[in-house]
């Protein structure tokens, strides 16, 4: 199976720059998308799948200070600032909030492209780094506060597609039987067993398609159970 292109996020209101950069990087193979705004972009980042983001400080709506501010609440999602505003002070406190790299207007596209390259080549600060999160590949499972991000999004799960998730992370890779997710996630045994969790993995599988999976992480394997990949 070929590699998938890295997903960039271009959060840029001028035009001209806009295309410029997005041409850079689908020349070099990237999935180059655009927001022209602020919230735009913070929206299109809590879906998940954008592995560096490209984000202009100067924005008409929300500044790309505050967006790196709230986007770190939820994600660490690389963050390459390019903006005018290229002097120390600014510089220190994009920093500050979580930026990994600056780059001021005017600027060589081949640069840019470079320092994307840099940081995707980089491991991004996983989520486990928060108290209580564990990262598992793509996953990252707080098992006290009962939470599962996917590709830095989080999931939002009701009780049981998180238990039977929560099983299935406990032994990535290993083929669970119908009855011992039952065991696992739910208070008591159900006589339609197979047609619950079937349900639920359904459910389960459309909100990590709409957090960024492009395949099933969830492999069935019939007459036996259900496996994870991480």
């Amino acid at each position: 199976m070929s590699e998938q292109p890295a997903r960039v996020l271009v959060v840029e209101d001028e035009a001209a720059i806009a295309d410029t950069v997005l041409y850079a990087l689908r020349s070099e193979g990237h999935a180059a998308e655009h927001c022209a705004l602020g919230r735009q972009a913070l929206e299109r980042l809590r879906q998940g799948g954008i592995d560096v983001v490209v984000l202009d400080v100067g924005l008409p709506d929300v500044g790309g200070f505050e967006v790196c501010r709230q986007l770190r609440t939820f994600s660490q999602v690389p963050v390459i600032f390019l903006t005018a505003r290229n002097d120390e002070f600014d510089r220190v406190l994009g920093l500050e909030l979580g930026a990994d790299d600056y780059v001021g207007k005017p600027f060589s596209p081949r640069e840019l492209v470079a320092r994307v390259r840099a940081r995707l080549r980089r491991p991004a600060q996983p989520a486990a780094a928060e108290p209580g999160w564990v990262r598992q590949g793509a996953f990252a499972i707080d098992r006290e506060g009962r939470r599962v991000r996917y590709r830095d999004a989080p999931l939002d799960l009701t009780r049981y597609e998180y238990a039977l998730l929560a099983a299935l992370l406990q032994r990535p890779g290993a083929i669970l039987s119908r009855a011992q997710l039952m065991e696992r996630g739910w208070d008591h045994a159900s006589d339609s067993a197979d047609r619950t969790v079937d349900t639920h993995v359904k459910t389960l599988r459309a909100k990590l398609r709409a957090a960024g999976a492009e395949e099933d992480p969830i492999r069935t394997h019939r007459g036996v159970g259900y496996a994870l990949d991480v």
